[in-house]
């Protein structure tokens, strides 16, 4: 028997290698002699590069870049295998990276991001994928734009410093000088977000509360966005505002397609695609995957929906082990999940699910396997 763990970690409690290490150990127990097969998951979010570099043998670069407050920050991201690179937004321009009472989307850029993919086509990279949850930032894209070369001038023909305050004052923007490897790469955009640039669901008006703008200033970003997106596609020819996810890691999503031609992937089906889920797919009897928090969600895009399509089609049983379990979740059997678990076993507060989250895992597993056991057992197996 052949079991393959494919569980995202559970947000505050458990990573994926301590799910991994705890579901072996229910398996050694239940099925001893299985042979169990771990991978990291990660729906494009926190933890995505590590899944990956995990999963391919990758290794690690490290380099300093501004942080979306321009001061220095040590930032890795992933080289594999076949000249590839897994980079992480959030590791350069993150929302994390910023002090609670210093969040100000005006002034925050990503020119780190922009670091980091220099720095990976430099390293002869050349099919980079960028996750670009949880920023910092709401400057369109234009510091990591900048910082690959682009230029961005007022109606003085002045250049501008990329970030949010300079949205507005883009007259012309000039890419006779981006990065002279970028046109010989592949880029794609880890993005489970559908928001376009503009409007009253885009990337301002409804991310940027959480980055630190009060109404006015979202105001005044919104209609700087505006002009800025003008001026970026009247130089590229490319519209991509109205695209879904343009308006994705403040604009990030919009500044990579319309200049970089980026094509825009949800995460978790990309992490599949990465650690070649598939193959691995090819000789398993049962695929354990799972959530902290499974709801209506969980069936659009989540970790969990993305293994549980993989594994109908390819006609592999898929079990999912959830810290809790809410309303409209159902939708997650349509996608290929055959039976869910919780980890809670009776009524306790989150702190005491938190608290106990190993041994309730364990737990759970137990149960899990135990019942397919069972099942195997009616089956004559």
């Amino acid at each position: 028997m052949k079991i393959i763990f494919a569980s995202d970690s559970f947000k505050g409690s458990l990573d994926c290698a301590r799910i991994n290490e705890l579901l072996a150990r229910a398996v050694a127990e239940v099925f001893p002699g299985a042979l169990c097969e771990d991978l990291w998951m990660a729906d494009g979010g926190e933890g995505t590069a590590e899944a990956v570099v995990r999963a391919l043998g990758g290794r690690w670069r490290t380099v300093e870049v501004p942080g979306p407050l321009r001061e220095p920050v040590s930032a890795r991201y992933g080289l594999l295998p076949g000249g590839r690179a897994i980079i992480e937004m959030a590791a350069a321009s993150g929302l994390p990276l910023v002090p609670f009472d210093r969040r100000d989307p005006e002034t925050a850029t990503s020119s780190g991001t922009g670091r980091l993919i220099a720095d990976a086509l430099e390293q002869g990279v050349r099919d980079i994928t960028i996750a670009i949850g949880g920023s910092a930032t709401n400057d369109g894209g234009m510091g990591a734009l900048q910082a690959l070369g682009v230029r961005f001038l007022d109606p003085e023909g002045r250049e501008l410093p990329g970030c949010g305050r300079s949205l507005g004052k883009v007259a012309r923007v000039c890419l006779d000088e981006l990065h002279p490897l970028a046109d010989a790469a592949r880029f794609t955009v880890m993005c489970d977000v559908t928001n376009p640039l503009l409007g009253p669901e885009g990337a301002t008006m409804t991310f940027g509360a959480q980055k630190g703008a009060d109404a006015a200033m979202q105001s005044r970003l919104e209609g700087g966005m505006a002009r800025y997106a003008a001026a970026v596609e009247a130089a590229t020819r490319r519209p991509a505002a109205d695209e879904p996810g343009a308006g994705a890691a403040g604009g990030l999503g919009f500044a990579l397609m319309s200049v970089l031609g980026a094509t825009l992937r949800s995460g978790a089906e990309t992490v599949l695609d990465l650690v070649e889920f598939d193959r691995r797919l090819a000789d398993a009897d049962l695929v354990i995957t799972g959530e902290g928090r499974m709801d209506w969600q969980s069936a659009f895009g989540k970790v969990a929906c993305a293994v549980g399509r993989h594994c109908r089609a390819a006609g592999v049983p898929a079990a999912a082990i959830v810290g809790s379990l809410l309303a409209g979740y159902q939708p997650i059997y349509d996608a290929g999940i055959d039976t869910v678990v919780t980890t809670v076993n009776a009524p306790m507060t989150l702190q005491q699910a938190l608290d106990d989250s190993e041994a309730l895992y364990l737990d759970a597993a137990r149960r899990l396997l135990r019942a397919l056991r069972c099942g195997m057992k009616m089956a004559g197996g």
